[in-house]
């Protein structure tokens, strides 16, 4: 028992780690199509994604069953020059989704047209011509997901404090990297993000997406003090009224919602202090995206010593977990396209994550770069971007095969205990 509740706190810490910078911090690879303004450093490879002629009209793209998509950062977004390797992706892959900032972690809005963003000085312009851009996306076929940090908002909580979570001498809470946060119980808090997300709606947007839909999870949480008593219990039964109201608001405006959660959630049998409880969130959106990164996972986690390095089976394992919960309709994961740690990720690495979500019969996936730094290499292309095939021979044949391997590598390694640490 101490050695599995070691193993999870152990993945834990490294997942908090990690997300204190969005979802994780990438590093480009020499053969990644490059959405940023390019470095004098990387290669023509890199930058070949900037210089897409655009007097070249493809056909409509048609969205099919799948969805398969990409994080596009606000600068991407906002930048005609960097808009182009995006295009040239759905133009000439398997792609076909684009998940867009709409509101960071530093809590300012990129759409305008919101009374209380506006009062707030809460708006920043990074792509003011947003509505044109996603009704261009659109007219290629590309699903529009508008992504939205929710509770993790250093402005808000600067304008309005009586909106944060507080210490216990009535100061505003930060985080590790002194970032404030809203009060999940607080219902102002969460009309205020809902008022985004209606009118990233009215804009155009296909889906919002919620991510930071949790507690704060990393600095000194027990000074956190909230609105309402604070329990796990109560957490939990907070963050689902949040989806809730947004399936009551968003509904009815013709828009899909989902929600990104840590990976762990998948096969966790509690709120893992973040009041998060899958199952219960899944009822009320449409899709739910694990963030199932090989390198936020600890070391042993599913059995495997160093996660990082065993992309395929740790995202088989999270996916298989996931489907004993939810429905395999909603379940649409976040795959890792960028390298952290000392194993660096390239085709391979994102290919077999991919491959982990056929295996398991789960055709949608978005992939997570937070510089928008993408391997095209991995990539298929756009006429196999509405099937999917499972590996041969049968994946738990393949597990199997690989499980013996590394017990037989590993007889000498065990998993240290709490008393061994």
């Amino acid at each position: 028992m101490k050695t599995r509740e070691y193993r999870f706190f152990a993945s834990l810490l490294i997942f908090l780690l990690l997300s204190a910078t969005g979802h994780a911090s990438p590093t480009a690879s020499s053969i990644a199509v490059v959405l940023e303004q390019p470095r004098e450093e990387q290669n023509v490879t890199e930058t070949v994604a900037t210089t897409v002629l655009t007097d070249i009209k493809p056909e409509k793209k048609v969205i099919g069953q799948y969805i398969r998509g990409i994080h596009l950062s606000v600068w991407v977004s906002g930048s005609e020059k960097r808009r182009r390797g995006a295009i040239d992706l759905f133009d000439n892959t398997e792609l076909n989704t684009a998940v867009i900032d709409i509101k960071e972690y530093e809590g300012k809005v990129y759409i305008d047209g919101i009374k209380i963003v506006d009062a707030n000085n809460a708006y920043v312009s990074a792509v003011p011509d947003i509505k044109d851009y996603v009704a261009k996306l659109k007219e290629k076929g590309v699903y529009t997901i508008a992504r939205i940090v929710v509770f993790r908002d250093n402005t808000m909580t600067r304008k309005k404090p009586k909106l944060a979570v507080k210490n216990p001498d009535g100061t505003i809470w930060t985080d590790r990297n002194n970032i404030a946060w809203l009060d999940p119980y607080n219902q102002d808090a969460w009309d205020y993000n809902l008022q985004i997300a209606e009118r990233a709606v009215s804009i155009g947007f296909d889906e919002i997406q919620f991510d930071y839909i949790r507690f704060p999870s990393d600095g000194n949480t027990k000074n956190c003090r909230y609105s309402k008593p604070h329990s796990a219990t109560e957490a939990s039964k907070a963050l689902v009224g949040f989806l809730k109201e947004a399936n009551r608001r968003l509904k009815n405006k013709g828009a899909k919602i989902s929600i990104d959660v840590f990976g762990l959630t998948t096969t966790a049998t509690d709120d893992m202090g973040i009041g998060q409880r899958i199952i219960e969130m899944t009822e009320w959106v449409d899709y739910v995206s694990p963030m199932v990164y090989p390198s936020h996972y600890g070391k042993w986690n599913y059995g495997i010593a160093e996660p990082n390095k065993e992309p395929y089976k740790v995202v088989y394992y999270a996916i298989e977990g996931a489907l004993k919960r939810i429905p395999s309709e909603k379940l649409r994961p976040w795959l890792q396209d960028f390298s952290f740690g000392h194993h660096k990720y390239g085709k391979d690495e994102v290919r077999t994550q991919i491959q982990a979500c056929y295996d398991n019969k789960i055709g949608n996936w978005l992939l997570w770069n937070s510089r928008s730094v993408y391997t095209r290499s991995a990539l298929r292309g756009q006429d196999e971007g509405n099937s999917y095939q499972e590996s041969d021979p049968p994946t738990s044949e393949m597990l199997k095969t690989a499980e013996k391997k590394q017990q037989a590598e590993n007889t000498q390694e065990k998993p240290p205990t709490i008393e061994q640490v």
